[in-house]
């Protein structure tokens, strides 16, 4: 069996996550402690008591959804022994998950991560004014056709694939008047579902390159080892290991598309069959069953996930 640990994206997350970890294992109560500690606020009551809109913003989500994904790991490494170096082939992470996946192999602190993606968050928010960019999601196509769909909107503005995120499911990002007329494009040209994001900004696009150049400022002033796993990652969607490719991976990513589909697919034809999706939600789980219908894939995220997990590799 061949084991990859992928790590969860903003959309995943949801008051009260973590708090059952961080109640249950005193690893997890750690983890928020430092990301705490790290930020110089309580960010975890956020997480655990809301609100919601505060929760959901880009500079409280991106920190918060790692956090939760690094409660589980170390939770999974104390109460099942579980060693990424030994038992994984390959970490991935979608967009704000590389940074989680970084961090659970040992490449970045967990204090790092929580301040890169504070900076990420905040850099991601004020490339654009509010209101000047949109994002949107196609339901029932793929790459190619998207990709064709944003190159026609691009008449009026910047739209590009920001996510391909497979089952054919491609997300658009631009100017808000160029996703608007791609999703028009989409349903003249018979996509089954097209529909304009509740997001507030545009991203993995070229209108984020100011985020980009604040992301490249950060990451030069932060060490990162190599990962004792590679990462497989969304720009390249192949390992890297080497700290230096993944500085360069982790700025031109704030731009560029999340090749997620054809991630999941190289670590499946590596020889992966068994993918555990560490952290909130169930996002990435669901997509990768629809990417490689032979693998299996699980979610672990809770105290009753980590019970499955021991019980089943015992």
């Amino acid at each position: 069996m061949t084991v990859a640990f992928v790590f969860p994206g903003q959309g995943s997350q949801a008051v009260g996550m973590g708090k059952a970890l961080g109640e249950a294992f005193a690893p997890a109560r750690r983890v928020f402690e430092e990301v705490d500690a790290a930020l110089g606020e309580n960010l975890s009551q956020i997480m655990w008591d809301g609100p919601a809109e505060t929760l959901t913003l880009t500079e409280n989500a991106q920190p918060a959804l790692m956090a939760v994904s690094l409660a589980a790991m170390r939770v999974l490494e104390d109460e099942a022994g579980v060693a990424l170096g030994r038992d994984a082939a390959f970490v991935a992470g979608h967009s704000l998950g590389e940074y989680s996946a970084l961090a659970a192999a040992g490449s970045l602190t967990i204090a790092d991560a929580a301040r890169l993606l504070r900076i990420r968050g905040r850099a991601m928010q004020k490339a654009v004014p509010v209101g000047a960019g949109a994002m949107a999601a196609l339901i029932g196509v793929e790459l190619d056709a998207a990709k064709s769909i944003a190159a026609e909107a691009a008449s009026v503005g910047v739209c590009a694939a920001a996510n391909d995120n497979g089952g054919g499911q491609v997300v658009l990002s631009g100017a808000k008047a160029a996703v608007e007329r791609a999703v028009e494009i989409a349903k003249a040209r018979g996509v089954k579902r097209a529909m304009l994001l509740p997001v507030s900004a545009p991203f993995h696009c070229a209108l984020m390159q100011p985020a980009a150049d604040a992301m490249a400022q950060a990451l030069a002033e932060v060490s990162l080892k190599p990962p004792s796993v590679p990462l497989v990652a969304n720009v390249l969607a192949e390992p890297i290991s080497d700290p230096g490719a993944i500085v360069r991976s982790l700025v031109t990513q704030v731009t560029s598309t999340v090749r997620w589909r054809e991630s999941a697919l190289y670590m499946a034809k590596s020889g992966v069959t068994v993918f555990y999706e560490v952290g909130a939600g169930k996002v990435l789980t669901g997509l990768i069953k629809r990417i490689v219908e032979t693998a299996s894939a699980y979610s672990i995220g809770t105290p009753d996930d980590i019970a499955r997990y021991k019980t089943a590799v015992v």
